[in-house]
């Protein structure tokens, strides 16, 4: 990984994201750039507003009483404001675990799955591992580790990087966008849980990642050519993936070391411009709710998440 000092203007864009509108943005520079503890004043003050101010107030006032949005039997749809992805928004957005609202829509979430009326809830069927890497990447989020369902979850996730993720709408192929959102949401289980055969999928998931394939090159399985979002900088995404999304999940799962993340973290110390900042593009924003407050750009975010893989 690069040294912070061979990080062109460090000082000026940290600086730049915490004169960020959006609380989160600020929560998440004091900890994850600077390195501030959770009791810090600073990070304390930040992370107490984020519930209680845009963009994160407005979610929380679209939410029903009984804990879902949109629709109380549907989680996945519509694409991308109905609970599932709504509960992902929250977490990236840094939500307390232990807000109410936040715990309301996991247990609804986890209700609606285990009923599993709908086909793409069954756990026995391939082409969800992205399905299901997101949705455990929540529940564990919010503390649901000793849930008996999330367990059947973690296991069926464990076979699904065993089988490389492979999904039928990808041709019955290998999805590099399944196991990296798989490896999302086993991230959360802490060292100390994993037992063989989590460790086993995860090792399994890196290495398809970075050994099997490339992920600089993006030839992973496809029935036509590399998804044009790899070479994009994004935010928010949901299912899918690009190169930044990988390296965010490598960090979580300490593989930033392997020689291949290293070399993708060298591209993308080279994507930022001359004043020190990342840009990116949100393909999904006017599908989704709002995530940050004015005046701020989606730059603020792909900068927030290029600095915290690279520092």
């Amino acid at each position: 990984m690069p040294h912070k000092q061979d990080i062109p203007h460090l000082e000026k864009t940290t600086a730049w994201l915490l004169e960020s509108q959006t609380p989160s943005i600020r929560y998440f520079t004091l900890t994850r750039i600077k390195g501030l503890p959770e009791d810090d004043p600073e990070v304390s003050k930040a992370r107490r507003t984020i519930s209680s101010s845009p963009p994160v107030s407005m979610i929380l006032a679209a939410q029903r009483p009984e804990g879902h949005w949109v629709d109380s039997k549907h989680i996945y749809s519509p694409k991308y404001r109905s609970s599932h992805w709504t509960m992902l928004q929250l977490i990236e957005l840094g939500l307390e675990p232990e807000n109410e609202s936040l715990q309301k829509g996991a247990k609804s979430t986890l209700a609606v799955v285990q009923e599993g009326k709908t086909n793409y809830l069954r756990l026995q069927m391939t082409g969800f591992g992205c399905f299901w890497g997101d949705w455990l990447r929540y529940q564990l989020y919010c503390g649901k580790i000793e849930d008996p369902f999330v367990a059947q979850v973690i296991d069926f996730l464990c076979a699904d990087l065993g089988r490389s993720g492979q999904c039928r709408y990808n041709s019955d192929l290998p999805c590099a966008w399944s196991v990296v959102r798989g490896l999302y949401g086993l991230a959360l289980i802490p060292e100390s849980s994993r037992d063989t055969k989590v460790k086993t999928a995860i090792q399994q998931g890196i290495r398809f990642l970075l050994e099997d394939y490339d992920l600089l090159e993006a030839n992973y399985p496809a029935n036509n050519k590399p998804h044009p979002l790899w070479d994009k900088l994004s935010f928010p995404i949901f299912y899918h993936a690009d190169r930044l999304f990988v390296l965010r999940v490598l960090k979580d799962l300490n593989a930033l070391d392997h020689p291949e993340a290293r070399k993708t973290l060298r591209w993308l110390l080279e994507k930022q411009s001359s004043n020190g900042i990342w840009q990116g593009g949100s393909p999904l924003s006017d599908r989704t709710r709002p995530f940050m407050t004015k005046p701020d750009g989606i730059e603020r975010w792909i900068t927030l998440h290029a600095l915290e893989v690279l520092t």
